[in-house]
Order: structure tokens, then C-alpha cells, then sequence
């Protein structure tokens, strides 16, 4: 008989491990404590619409000032380096009136971006496709807005998204499945224009 109790104590244990409450939680991947300085490199345009690069490496560089956790300083000197390229810039009409004139448009920009540890001369992260998505009705309706708006309101996700990723570590940010990534542009309907792929109105 107490050779059963040792067996039934550890069967219990086991029972008690492989309950729903057990979750598992990596362990956080921030970056080494050499890192004081951080430079924005400016990104890389990949799309034929001009000047976005522009945009979004400043709003990266105001959202690293926000957070004010790590120095921002010139690429020569940092000891770390984001660098990213903007790979899709797709604007798509989804709803027209009668007239078949566009009235909602979906913006979808995606963006590949990484860590540079230039002591170590090695990437820390990277995300190959963090995703921003707008939704927004045509400048001529009623609280509709325009296309430029529409992107101003995509650089702060994407921006808080680079910085998270590069701040808080592993798992704040990631990029999307590589199915949700638009590859081909999208079907018209029937009697509907077709729906234009990387450009601008």
C-alpha cells in the first residue's frame, strides 16, 4: 500500500500539468544592453508611388522620439539601425454608386523591416510583412477623407508597429501570413471597371 501512495502523488502532478491553465510564454527578446543609440535608416521605396519612403521614415523617427526609451542618432554612430522597405502599396476601389464611380476604397501598404546590430554585424528581428489596412469612403461623400489621409493614418500603425517590435521585443508586432498578402490585383466584378493595383487617383 505505500508503494501506491508515491505513484498516485506523482500521477496527480502530472494530471495537474496537463490542465488548460498551463500557457506557454516565451521569453522576451529585447534588445542587448549595448544598444543605447538608435538611427532610422530611411527606408526604401519598392512601389511606383513617389514619396512615401519619405513620410514613413519620419514618422518612424517621431514615434522612436515619443517612446523615448533609446537615443535617436546618425547611422555612423547608433549601435542600432532599422531598416525597411515599403513592398506593396495597393489601393483598391470595393464599392461604386450607380454611375460606377468609386465611393470606398481599401488602401493596403506593406512593409518589410529589420534590426541592424552593427557591433555584432547581424540582424536582431525581422518582419517581412507588417501590414496597415484603411478602409475609407471617397473625398467628395460626407466624412470621407482622401487618399493622402487615408496613408497619414497607415505610417502611424506601421510606425508603432517598428517601434513596438524593436522596444518591447518578440511578439508585440508580426508581420501577416504570407495568404492575407495580396499578390495579383483583385477581380473586377461584372459591369465594373477593373480595380486599379499600385496607383494613386
Amino acid at each position: 500500500m505505500r508503494k501506491l501512495i508515491p505513484a498516485v502523488v506523482a500521477a496527480a502532478a502530472l494530471s495537474a500539468c496537463s490542465t488548460g491553465n498551463i500557457t506557454y510564454r516565451p521569453a522576451e527578446q529585447k534588445l542587448p544592453q549595448h544598444i543605447k543609440q538608435i538611427a532610422v535608416r530611411p527606408f526604401v521605396n519598392k512601389t511606383p508611388q513617389f514619396g512615401l519612403e519619405e513620410k514613413l521614415t519620419l514618422r518612424t523617427i517621431d514615434e522612436f522620439l515619443k517612446k523615448g526609451e533609446y537615443a535617436l542618432a546618425p547611422e555612423a554612430s547608433a549601435q542600432g539601425v532599422v531598416v525597411g522597405e515599403i513592398v506593396h502599396y495597393i489601393l483598391t476601389p470595393i464599392q461604386y454608386d450607380v454611375n460606377l464611380v468609386p465611393t470606398v476604397y481599401k488602401l493596403n501598404v506593406i512593409v518589410s523591416a529589420k534590426f541592424l546590430d552593427r557591433n555584432a554585424n547581424r540582424y536582431l528581428w525581422e518582419e517581412p510583412a507588417l501590414q496597415a489596412v484603411k478602409m475609407y469612403s471617397a473625398s467628395t461623400l460626407p466624412g470621407g477623407m482622401t487618399e493622402e489621409y487615408a496613408r497619414e493614418s497607415l505610417w502611424e500603425v506601421l510606425a508603432k508597429d517598428i517601434v513596438k517590435r524593436t522596444v518591447e521585443g518578440f511578439g508585440t508586432a508580426t508581420s501577416a501570413s504570407q495568404k492575407k498578402i495580396p499578390q495579383s490585383q483583385p477581380p473586377a466584378a461584372e459591369g465594373q471597371p477593373a480595380a486599379p493595383q499600385e496607383t494613386a487617383r
